[in-house]
């Protein structure tokens, strides 16, 4: 296994960035990166998960990618409850509302996305097939709606 599977497949490892996050260092990761505030669909116990921001359609639109696919515990967790909140950047827990994208859709940024950044996608797309075993993995795309920067400011739902 390559080291970015080995990576994207250690969990001590995807979850380091949570704390800075946590404590506001977000915009060390320049806007690449976001932390995604969700809720359990069972539990209700809130979740985070550090997702990279795949495309940035406008300061308060965000597309990510579920690399692990639908069956990934955030992407699945959004499908039960889509409020939740996202801390990117300078900006920290904004409410926001997660539309998960058809496969028509979510191919088309994934497109887009190799197109846009080459070297990144090969990387990323070789850490999926190795950490997922599958040579063709099927990569839903979810565009998430932040709060406007005018609107008042509220805690993510609770």
């Amino acid at each position: 296994m390559g080291l970015g599977a080995k990576f994207l497949t250690t969990r001590w490892a995807v979850r380091l960035p949570i704390p800075l996050f946590t404590a506001g260092f977000g915009f060390l990761f320049f806007g690449r990166m976001l932390l995604l505030e969700h809720r359990g669909r069972s539990s209700g116990e809130r979740r985070y998960a550090v997702i990279e921001a795949a495309e940035r359609e406008s300061a308060d639109r965000i597309v990510v990618a579920s690399g692990f696919g639908p069956t990934a515990q955030w992407y699945r967790n959004l499908q039960a409850e889509p409020r939740c909140g996202v801390s990117i950047g300078w900006r920290r827990r904004v409410p926001a509302r997660a539309e998960l994208l058809d496969t028509a859709e979510s191919r088309a940024m994934l497109e887009r996305y190799a197109r846009d950044h080459p070297k990144a996608w090969a990387v990323l797309h070789r850490s999926i097939v190795e950490a997922t075993g599958d040579a063709d993995p099927e990569i839903p795309m979810v565009r998430l709606h932040l709060q406007s920067r005018r609107r008042s400011s509220r805690a993510v739902h609770r």
